[in-house]
């Protein structure tokens, strides 16, 4: 394997930064290329990153054929994926791609294929694995200190008004945002989805076209349940954007507010109507090096030269994805 890894980045738009930036501490990585179909912002994004040796374009298919990169990088809106991962994919290239994984199941399981014959790693940035907080909180769940998991509850609460494509998207919040939550919640508990209720509905003050709010009830592996409180046009008290969480287990809770606290109460006496509780110290998680991002485009960097399968990798994260679809499925 060269030293560099050239790369070709595929949508020019606002979420492109959120690449770009991590990716300028990456010494392995080359952008060799930027495809929009409007190539006015690939230029501009091209003059933006000073990624002067970038070869910009509006078709792929020429772009990688001039290039031959080693990975694409998918930053494409949600009805593009299966188009920009499968051509990628059938050029030879690795390819880390936004969330969600596809807009429905078929075209998601065409996307694996295309990786199992190319022989090429797919995989999806879930950037909420990559964070100390979550990583903590992950831990001290597991720790025995709460017993077995039961239960598990996330709630998320945020008014964005993000204006463009979101605005009229069919099931909005299950689509685009919760699926964040769904594989968080699969993170945190080493655990699979099963089966699902979910209801979803459009506030009368939304702003969104469609599915603005849901509740989803999940049962997953080992008979535990999850349950998902969610919208995008709250107005007041805002959640994190990584959900506010309590875990329930056999001997004890785990809270975690999305932010910077994480607090935990096991039971310490038999006895007694409501039993004696007492805090616990969480333990102290090694803190990792890189976050969000940054550590997701890094272990995929690095299972390219070196071999290995990131945590995102598609087969894993299909799994994500069909609690949204099984959602919607639900919820229609």
């Amino acid at each position: 394997m060269e030293d560099k890894i050239k790369v070709v980045l595929v949508g020019c738009g606002g979420i492109a930064g959120a690449w770009l930036n991590p990716v300028k501490a990456i010494p392995e990585i080359e952008i060799a290329g930027l495809v929009d179909i409007n190539v006015e912002k690939a230029n501009q994004l091209k003059d933006k990153f000073a990624l002067d040796n970038a070869i910009t374009g509006t078709d792929l298919k020429s772009i990688l054929k001039k290039i031959k990169p080693h990975a694409v990088f998918d930053c494409t809106v949600p009805c593009a994926h299966p188009k920009v991962t499968i051509t990628a994919l059938q050029h030879g290239c690795h390819v880390l791609g936004e969330k969600p994984l596809a807009e429905d199941m078929k075209s998601a399981r065409r996307m694996l294929s295309a990786a199992e014959k190319g022989g090429k790693i797919y995989a999806v940035i879930q950037n909420r694995r990559y964070m100390n907080n979550i990583i903590c909180y992950r831990d001290a769940i597991h720790s025995g200190k709460i017993g077995d998991i039961t239960t598990l509850n996330a709630d998320f609460y945020i008014g964005a008004h993000f204006g463009g494509f979101r605005d009229e998207m069919k099931h909005v919040l299950l689509v685009d945002m919760a699926i964040h939550t769904f594989d968080q919640a699969r993170f945190i508990t080493g655990l699979d989805p099963v089966s699902v209720y979910c209801y979803d509905w459009n506030p009368k003050n939304s702003w969104y076209a469609d599915g603005s709010s849901a509740m989803a009830i999940f049962e997953m592996s080992n008979g535990v349940i999850f349950n998902y409180r969610g919208s995008w046009c709250s107005e007041g008290m805002n959640t994190s954007w990584e959900s506010s969480w309590r875990t329930v287990g056999t001997k004890g809770s785990v809270l975690w507010d999305g932010f910077d606290t994480i607090k935990g109460q096991t039971r310490i006496s038999d006895e007694g109507f409501v039993r004696k509780q007492e805090d616990f110290t969480v333990p102290v998680t090694e803190k990792i090096n890189f976050t969000c991002h940054a550590g997701l485009i890094r272990e995929f960097i690095q299972c390219i030269k070196n071999g290995g399968t990131p945590q995102t990798e598609c087969h894993d994260n299909i799994k994500s994805l069909a609690m949204v679809h099984a959602s919607i499925k639900s919820a229609e």
